[in-house]
């Protein structure tokens, strides 16, 4: 399963260079808090993966969840004048060097072994 997510991942990556699509300046910190977020789950759903305890709803739930509540932080923040953004980006961040790193210690255990 964590293949397929991966693959998935590159393929989008790829896309999203390949296609041409511009975003307006103003949207682009509500855009990089929200792709922060995204990034956060599909690191999360790997690791799960991992674990052998991924579950296809609570994946989804939280991709989609996560890139709400982070694009309506950095909204919030943005009518309120205080950078809240940057809350998400410090959580987000942090689990995403989390996630990273137990996947990087997986895959290297794993190599090992062989």
């Amino acid at each position: 399963m964590a293949y397929v997510i991966a693959v998935s991942l590159l393929i989008g990556l790829i896309i999203g260079f390949v296609l041409p699509f511009n975003i307006p300046f103003s949207y682009a910190p509500y855009l990089s808090v929200a792709i922060l977020a995204a990034l956060d789950s599909v690191f999360g759903g790997i690791r799960a993966s991992f674990e052998e305890k991924f579950d296809n709803l609570i994946f989804m739930t939280g991709f989609f969840g996560n890139i709400i509540l982070a694009g309506g932080l950095a909204y919030i923040g943005d009518v309120l004048g205080v950078p809240i953004y940057l809350a998400a980006v410090f959580v987000f961040g942090s689990r995403l060097f989390s996630n990273f790193a137990y996947i990087r210690r997986y895959l290297i255990d794993r190599m090992r072994r062989r």
